[in-house]
């Protein structure tokens, strides 16, 4: 394959984002300046633009690379990631996002406070923080795997996180959370694109997909949906669901929606989009499977592309990257979100003009880039990391669901106990043997803790709390 074509790919690929991000500082300014026009664009994102901001959090390098990673040995059924990943937009759609959107909140933090007083914003903006800035890091590692896997020849690992960093922080630091949402729709129609287009090429190649189930090798479970252990496939289904009620990046993408209406059908909309991507790319490992037996299953999808005629290729790598590039720019801004107005405006300077909050919001964007790509810089298991972040999320869903569904149950100590526990859980379970790991995976004994805990403390604590809002 020469760099040609796939490198001016990717420069038309950049061109349509950077003339996204120049028209979303136009309505960034349109927004009413300050906090709310920045990070969340007004509250003005149409469903359209919702739906994209969802699908692009979702639909990253696990989503893609990933995914037919594991297909490579597993089947199809590695698809059901995504489909997991779905199951928290549609659950968020049907019942929280209108509620979300309707409290007019900033941070899920700031609705800890209201409710739970100033320690459970506290320790809410702590453990949120880990959440982002974990997975913010993992996508400059992605980035770089991507371009230095299938540009081999054009960039190395570092020079590929590199050269995602800069465009990371030029489409949020330009243009806001506008930016965000606009660049991801060019994101979701390029990912589309790309692994539509190469699933269809190599299913072609194969004699399409009976002559693909036919190819595989002897004992490769092939369309088996149920080749992967249900109980990983079900903690897969209550991580996603999870961590979609209660991560910053993900919870602001309804806050930034025009109104009740236009988060809840934006979410659901989001998770049509982000469901077929899974399978798509699990079909791409499988194939990958009958044509290199012999690889790495982490190479499946680039040696696939690779293999490709250059112009597909090239799109594909589009495809990849802009995977990564859409998950990467609002998980940044949620980061940016939580430390302009949970610690900087609520402890520091909380009486700032807009014109000063913006500013605050842009240093802090660009001070948190710096940050995350230093400690990507570090990272060497992923996995691990990514485990860590999404099973913290149980404690923040557990409190988020009961202060709206059930008031009366929660006290005032309810949030910082129930948080600081899990998160005890979370350490002692990484630090334990594994044969003391009696449950298949940690999410299960984070959500136990969490439910224990918030229990004990609901018979023990007798203080209501603060505000109950419907």
């Amino acid at each position: 394959m020469t760099n040609s074509i796939p490198l001016a790919v990717i420069a038309v690929y950049l061109g349509a984002l950077f003339l996204a991000t120049w028209w979303a500082r136009r309505l960034t300014a349109r927004g009413g300046g300050g906090m709310v026009g920045y990070l969340l664009a007004g509250r003005g994102l149409p469903t359209v633009v919702v739906a994209s901001l969802l699908a692009g959090l979702a639909v990253g390098g696990a989503s893609t690379i990933g995914v037919a990673e594991r297909a490579y040995t597993s089947g199809l059924a590695a698809g059901w990631y995504n489909a997991a990943w779905a199951a928290g937009g549609v659950v968020m759609g049907l019942f929280a996002a209108r509620r979300y959107r309707r409290w007019e909140i900033t941070t899920l933090p700031e609705f800890f406070e209201q409710h739970y007083g100033v320690g459970g914003r506290v320790l809410g903006v702590s453990g949120q923080l880990v959440i982002q800035i974990v997975i913010t890091s993992l996508q400059y590692v992605a980035g770089g795997a991507i371009l230095a896997s299938l540009l081999p020849d054009v960039f190395s690992f570092q020079l590929g996180m590199a050269v995602s960093a800069v465009v990371f922080l030029g489409i949020t630091l330009i243009g806001g959370f506008w930016a965000a949402g606009l660049t991801n729709v060019v994101n979701v129609i390029v990912i589309y694109v790309g692994i539509c287009l190469g699933a269809t090429l190599i299913v072609s190649r194969l004699g399409g997909l009976g002559g693909l189930a036919d190819q595989l090798p002897a004992g490769h479970p092939g369309f088996d949906l149920t080749a992967i252990a249900p109980g990983l496939i079900l903690a897969w289904f209550i991580v996603m669901i999870t961590m979609a009620h209660s991560t910053q990046s993900v919870i602001q993408v309804g806050l930034a929606a025009k109104d009740e209406q236009t988060a809840g059908r934006g979410y659901l909309l989001g998770a049509v989009i982000i469901a077929p991507v899974g399978f798509i790319s699990a079909i791409i490992g499988m194939a990958a499977a009958v044509l290199y037996p012999d690889i790495v299953p982490a190479e499946a999808l680039p040696r696939v592309v690779l293999g490709l005629p250059a112009v597909a290729a090239g799109l594909i790598l589009a495809g990849l990257w802009a995977a990564d590039v859409s998950t990467a720019s609002a998980l940044l801004l949620g980061s940016a979100t939580l430390v302009s107005n949970d610690i900087v405006k609520r402890f520091v300077t909380p009486d700032l003009s807009p014109a000063r909050e913006q500013l605050v919001c842009r240093v802090t964007v660009l001070v948190l880039s710096v940050l995350t790509y230093l400690l990507a810089l570090t990272v060497s298991g992923i996995l691990k990391m990514l485990l860590v972040a999404l099973t913290l999320t149980t404690s923040y869903t557990l409190i988020v669901l009961m202060t709206m569904l059930w008031p009366a149950a929660c006290r005032r100590g309810s949030a910082v106990w129930t948080l600081g526990m899990t998160k005890l859980a979370l350490i002692a379970w990484l630090l334990a043997p594994v044969e003391w790991r009696f449950l298949p995976h940690p999410v299960y004994f984070l959500w136990l803790v969490s439910l224990v805990t918030f229990s004990l403390v609901a018979v023990v604590d007798r203080r209501r709390i603060f505000r109950q809002r419907q």
